[in-house]
């Protein structure tokens, strides 16, 4: 096997391999995926001189340990956590050199909820339409990490950043959301939308890759019954019978019969990949436009 690779040594609660996903696949009801923290993935990826669309870890929670058979720069971002070499303090968020058979220890996340590791070359697992990106919902891509899992890597394109730590935005205390109203908010009673965009919710702790679930208020429909199942899109916030919001996220259906409330803003979805549960949860809307 080559010597550019990794071997993993603490595989994590769920550790992941993403990269900018799998668009344009929809009609084939394949979702995106991707990493779910899009801008951190990419100031990794940008921070050990690779391309945007490289490979990267996601990591949830408790972090991930690995040792790479040649020498590598690694970099970590998304949510702060203890990074060390061989039981070594070094940098979270700029660039890092690992030494060949060296333990690379990413550690649990001190706030927020998934972390991004970049090698420089890339994770090269072998891509499934177009995307290295594992898809929990679909099962497409690369099986979620385990102990002993050895991993390819690419060869390096460019070289690493010239910086210590790169600034990155914190993990949100209260998560903010804002949205535009329907496709089918006119299934809910005026009330039900007035609290939909006026009360708080909580990030439940039932959460994952392919929605954020809420804990409030339950939105009361207008209409019974459910749709025909329609189109999904990312970041729709369908509402399931017990009338609690569920944003979609990377890994979401591309079709549900359940009626979307609203839908939110592409630059929001970042900081819910970083909403730990509990995290308060407002939608606000505004006009489409």
């Amino acid at each position: 096997m080559t010597d550019r690779a990794l071997a993993v040594v603490r595989a994590g609660a769920l550790t992941t391999v993403q990269d900018t996903g799998r668009p344009g696949h929809a009609h084939l009801g394949v979702p995106r995926s991707g990493a779910l923290d899009g801008p951190a993935a990419a100031l990794a990826n940008r921070l050990v001189g690779n391309a945007p669309e490289a490979a990267v870890l996601e990591t949830t929670l408790s972090g991930v340990a690995v040792r790479p058979r040649s020498t590598v720069t690694a970099a970590v971002t998304g949510a702060p956590c203890a990074v060390t070499v061989e039981g070594r303090p070094v940098a979270w968020g700029g660039p890092v050199r690992v030494p060949a058979g060296a333990l690379l220890d990413i550690g649990p996340a001190r706030s927020g909820v998934r972390s991004y590791v970049a090698f420089s070359g890339g994770i090269a697992v072998d891509p499934v339409l177009g995307s290295r990106s594992t898809d929990l919902l679909s099962g497409l891509g690369p099986a979620p990490l385990t102990d002993g899992t050895v991993l390819p890597l690419g060869a390096p394109i460019g070289l690493h950043a010239r910086v210590d730590t790169a600034p990155q935005p914190s993990p949100p205390t209260e998560l903010v959301l804002h949205v535009t109203l329907g496709p089918r908010d006119d299934w809910f009673t005026p009330e039900a939308v007035r609290t939909f965009t006026s009360r708080t919710y909580q990030v439940s702790p039932a959460s994952n890759r392919i929605g954020l679930r809420t804990q409030g208020p339950a939105l009361e429909r207008a209409v019974p019954g459910e749709l025909p199942s329609e189109g999904m899109v990312l970041g729709a916030i369908q509402v399931p019978p017990d009338g609690r919001p569920v944003v979609f996220l990377a890994d979401h259906p591309t079709t549900g019969g359940y009626p979307v409330i609203a839908v939110v803003r592409a630059r929001d979805l970042p900081a819910a990949a970083q909403a730990v549960p509990g995290t308060p949860v407002r939608f606000i809307a505004v006009r489409p436009r």
